[in-house]
């Protein structure tokens, strides 16, 4: 192949070498195994590059450990707001540890904190699966949740969509 892409058909070695040494390019070849071997005239520092981006491309993004801290005593809209955010973070593949702290006197009632832990995840049951049941350590209650494949998933907690009437007195960048 050319360096525009052009067939040049069958030649021989040293025709295809003369030829990519007029062009300034180098011949690498592509396919040793057909035969015959199949060779380009292009720039070896270019076909590097773009071998390394097939593979880039082809690795899986790594899943990252996203944190949601809670506390026993809890308001149902911040509950509901970290529960969004883990729905987020699990949509987008990344696994949730979900941690939830006593402070003082709290420790005396741990069933709350265990209650509000499996609530967790029940309300993200949808979205994930228990990787590592709920642990109490020290002051905390710990529990990892990893995401479900992409087509079992089913968020519950979507963010709500802003109607006409709430944005109506609220100017927009094209309103200048």
């Amino acid at each position: 192949m050319g360096s525009t892409g052009e067939q040049l058909g069958v030649m021989r070695l040293n025709d295809a070498l003369r030829r990519a040494q007029t062009l300034g390019l180098d011949l690498v070849e592509v396919a040793p195994s057909a035969n015959p071997p199949v060779c380009k005239i292009i720039d070896f520092g270019k076909f590097r590059y773009d071998i390394s981006k097939h593979t880039k491309d082809k690795k899986p993004a790594s899943s990252k450990l996203k944190e949601i801290k809670f506390r026993v005593n809890i308001d149902e809209h911040d509950y509901l707001t970290k529960i969004r955010h883990g729905e987020e973070f699990l949509d987008r593949g990344n696994k949730v540890r979900v941690q939830l702290q006593f402070r003082g006197r709290e420790m005396a009632h741990q069933e709350f904190g265990m209650q509000l832990v499996e609530k967790v995840r029940d309300d993200l049951s949808g979205m994930s699966q228990v990787e590592m049941d709920p642990k109490i350590t020290g002051r905390n209650i710990t529990m990892t949740l990893a995401p479900l494949p992409a087509n079992r998933r089913k968020r519950r907690f979507a963010p709500p969509l802003k109607t006409d009437d709430e944005t109506e007195g609220i100017p927009s960048a094209t309103d200048s």
